[in-house]
């Protein structure tokens, strides 16, 4: 059996490009219809925000007048929410990764979320939720560990542990309470 092919008027027997392929980047293609086929292919994959998606559409050499009337009408549509998009990047980021709200705010801030929309999504996090997810992240961690009663390794283990909290970004000082209350916690336990 023969698969039929899609072809161009003039392409005969060439298949048609993908919406938004380098093939399609043609001057006959219109520059909207672009546009909405990259940003649609993008918004299929993941949710994305207005910057990643205008730079994505920069990368394809978009013009910029064409990429802006595209971003506006798919963020009048709703299919483009950058405060929706936050709030989900830290439900996601706080869940999955354990991060702390300093280093979601930087990964917002890396994917053109506007500072106030940041602030507003981050507030599904509270202190005490940040201090229950480093003690779990502490706590997975000395699972595999035992409490060493020498002092250098355990100052040792202390500065591990510390460590691993702030590069989720978490604070020093934070980190280090849940990280002396849990080991003082296993001492105990063990004693």
């Amino acid at each position: 059996m023969q698969q039929r092919r899609r072809s161009r008027p003039g392409a005969e027997g060439q298949e048609g490009p993908t919406p938004g392929s380098a093939a399609d980047s043609t001057p006959e293609a219109d520059p909207h219809s672009v546009a909405r086929a990259i940003i649609l292919r993008q918004l299929t994959s993941s949710a994305k925000s207005r910057k990643q998606l205008a730079d994505k559409l920069a990368e394809r050499d978009v013009p910029e007048d064409v990429a802006e009337a595209v971003l506006d009408r798919f963020e009048e549509v709703q299919l483009i929410d950058d405060a929706e998009f936050a709030r989900m990047w830290v439900r996601s980021r706080s869940q999955t990764r354990s991060l702390a709200r300093s280093a979601i705010r930087r990964e917002l801030a890396g994917k053109g979320i506007e500072p106030e929309l940041a602030e507003e999504a981050l507030e599904q996090i509270s202190a005490d939720d940040e201090t229950e997810a480093a003690r779990d992240l502490v706590e997975r961690k000395l699972r595999r560990a035992s409490v060493p009663d020498d002092a250098k390794e355990r100052d040792k283990l202390v500065r591990r542990l510390v460590s691993m909290l702030a590069r989720k970004g978490y604070s020093p000082s934070l980190g280090f309470s849940v990280v002396n209350d849990a080991l003082g916690a296993r001492r105990n336990g063990e004693a």
